[in-house]
């Protein structure tokens, strides 16, 4: 084969940064030898790999094919060097895209378990809400996501971690604290504060509500889960949130769950990735480290 792993490592780079000046100083390369790296590669392969726009590289149909196998051939080229230098097999880093409630509740634990497992191992962990989670897998900037519901996504793999549930939560003054129960028509007169559309806690309540609530009277929408608690807590309005995000709220009776016995709204904390991304044993760790958490409820954390 013609091509290098430098010449793969320099593609890499570039697709990373869509800047030659930016991988290579990544790279430790001077700019005129990350170029020349660049433009060999092309020429080898017979296809563009960036479409040059400005400063600016974005890939071409060509170089999104090549990505993840490249990504795959580098990684094996690390764990050989890692291999023969005596170092852990398990090491290196990973870059993982995490929803609000995954990242605030779960994420933190796993990290923990895996410093304590495989200290050689390091999670850059960027927190999103589940559409910015998938588009980052796909555009290669997350080697794993953790997303709320589903991914329909044929090229992306999916891979349930835990179950969890969403509530509707009020005040402990708000009116309807006190019913037993409350109807659909009780929630339809309400006042809401609701996460931004895109976040996965809004898709699975707007899944749960239609059909059942024509007109439901959003106030607010933010992305941040605390300020829409405190709201909450400090107002007369209602939302719904993950259980994960209200449980202690709600055994220090700051805000009471609603019982809306219509309303079905279980889900599930997934892993993502690409399907064409390859074996990787850094992912599998990861993955298996967090089965192992799941099976034993976060000591307590998750829902009955």
């Amino acid at each position: 084969m013609r091509y290098t792993l430098k010449q793969l490592a320099v593609f890499e780079a570039v697709a990373s940064y869509e800047s030659v000046s930016m991988a290579a100083k990544k790279l430790a390369l001077t700019q005129s030898a990350a170029s020349m790296a660049l433009n060999q590669l092309e020429k080898l392969l017979g296809e563009p790999l960036f479409d040059r726009n400005g400063k600016r590289m974005s890939l071409t149909p060509w170089g999104q094919w090549l990505r993840p196998r490249a990504k795959k051939l580098l990684f094996d080229a690390q764990q050989i060097e890692l291999g023969f230098t005596g170092q852990q097999l398990i090491s290196g880093e990973l870059a993982l895209g995490a929803s609000q409630t995954s990242a605030e509740h779960l994420v933190p634990h796993l990290i923990s378990k895996i410093d304590s497992d495989f200290p050689e191992l390091r999670i850059n962990v960027e927190v999103e809400n589940t559409e910015n989670v998938i588009q980052g897998v796909l555009a290669h900037d997350y080697q794993l996501g953790v997303i709320e519901g589903r991914c329909d996504d044929a090229r992306v793999h999916q891979e349930v971690w835990v179950h969890d549930q969403l509530v509707v939560v009020a005040a402990l003054n708000h009116p309807y604290a006190k019913y037993d129960r409350v109807s659909l028509a009780q929630l339809e007169q309400a006042k809401w504060v609701l996460r931004e559309p895109g976040a996965g806690t809004r898709r699975i309540f707007n899944s749960a509500i239609h059909g059942l609530i024509d007109n439901l009277d959003v106030w607010r929408e933010y992305e941040h889960v605390p300020i829409l608690k405190n709201m909450v807590v400090n107002g007369a309005y209602l939302s719904c949130l993950p259980y994960l995000d209200v449980v202690k709220a709600i055994e220090r009776k700051k805000l009471v769950a609603l019982n809306v016995p219509e309303l079905n709204m279980a889900r599930t904390l997934s892993f993502i990735w690409r399907k064409d991304a390859g074996e990787n044993s850094l992912r599998e760790c990861i993955l298996s480290e967090a089965k192992w958490l799941a099976k034993r409820g976060f000591n307590g954390l998750m829902p009955k």
